[in-house]
């Protein structure tokens, strides 16, 4: 999702100077981790969290909801310092940050992240999911899955400490977008990954990748015709400003990872070790809830603000545009392997699974 102007970068290498001092990155992984140089912790001591968003969005909720839990696990041994977007650089620079150590925890998306562990780039194709909101918490939340993508993050010094769904992702344009021929030729700003821009050429489309800070003035020159983000996000950037109309397809939800420094983590004394993984299995299952929430309401603020239309597509509909995209399957096997196709062969089998022991679930209980 956010991207970062280049205007920023004197900000970017001044936060690094304060993160990493004159230090080696690897000494001071091994001191954070305990506390000390001695292996003796020294309390209390600060983890570095690292957000993809901006303050109020998803991300900063569960922030601060994991700042609250392993301050209070850990009875104040362990402090979160969290830094909202804007506060250190783009989406790639923060994974770099996290694997050469300088932050220890860090939200990293598909977005970006698909060029550089391909195998994420599954959560970007779409109508992979289930409508079934249940269906997909227990997909999201399953060992099952985390080992798959364990692998691929560890080679790139990143540990995955779990799946944060942030809700469907909504099409804006000044029209609505019922089919793919309401995509030909329509400029669509995506983000940076390829296997994201493809999502959108299977429509006929023209991808348009754009720095997140750079949309909304790119939808108010008509540089870009349209973008698709969840609703929290087009509601605190404004995007709806600038757009006449909402088409709800729900192609696929924006899962973000939540990953820290591998070396760091495996470093960790085996108390903060538990507490971080306490922590964690604390805020997943509040998330997805709050997560809901605050796209609910979100969508009540814009239509409050704003004469804008709604446009929710049929089941006929999405189905035209499900047979479009499947293609996109083959470009993400090609491109991930075949690593890759289990990891989607295995989503899809679950998500069958699921489906048949649950039953489809009502209009009304899905996200």
């Amino acid at each position: 999702m956010p991207s970062f102007c280049p205007r920023l970068s004197l900000l970017l290498a001044t936060a690094l100077t304060v993160l990493m001092g004159c230090s080696d990155p690897q000494q001071d992984n091994k001191q954070e981790a305990t506390g000390a140089d001695n292996g003796v912790p020294e309390y209390p001591v600060t983890w570095r969290f690292a957000l993809e968003e901006i303050e109020g969005s998803v991300q900063h909720l569960y922030a601060n909801e994991l700042k609250q839990r392993i301050e209070s696990i850990s009875d104040g041994n362990i402090e979160l310092d969290i830094f909202p977007y804007g506060s250190l650089g783009t989406s790639a620079q923060l994974t770099e940050l996290t694997q050469d150590g300088s932050v220890h925890l860090a939200f990293a998306s598909p977005g970006h992240l698909a060029d550089t562990i391909p195998e994420v780039g599954v959560f970007t194709l779409h109508y992979v999911l289930s409508d079934d909101s249940e269906v997909n918490r227990r997909l999201l939340a399953s060992d099952q899955l985390l080992t798959l993508f364990s692998e691929p993050y560890a080679e790139r010094n990143m540990k995955l400490l779990g799946f944060v769904p942030e809700g469907w992702m909504v099409w804006t344009a000044n029209k609505p977008l019922r089919s793919p021929e309401d995509f030909g030729g329509f400029k669509i700003r995506t983000m940076t990954s390829r296997i994201s821009a493809e999502t959108y050429r299977a429509y006929g489309a023209d991808p348009h990748p754009t720095p997140y800070s750079q949309v909304y003035n790119d939808l108010q020159l008509q540089r870009i015709d349209g973008q698709t983000n969840p609703v929290f996000a087009i509601e605190e950037m404004g995007f709806y400003e600038v757009q006449s109309t909402l088409t709800f397809a729900r192609p696929a939800q924006f899962i973000a990872s939540v990953v820290s420094n591998r070396e760091w983590y495996e470093a960790l004394p085996d108390d903060q070790q538990q507490w971080l993984d306490d922590a964690l299995a604390d805020v997943a299952p509040l998330i997805y809830r709050k997560q809901a929430e605050l796209n609910e309401s979100r969508l009540q603020q814009i239509t409050e603000d704003r004469d804008i239309s709604l446009v929710r597509l049929s089941e006929e509909e999405r189905e035209r545009f499900r047979k479009a995209s499947l293609g996109v399957r083959d470009t993400y096997i090609e491109n991930a392997g075949e690593r890759g196709a289990k990891i989607l062969n295995t989503m899809l089998d679950l998500i069958s699974s699921w489906e048949q022991e649950l039953g489809r679930s009502d209009p009304g209980d899905r996200d």
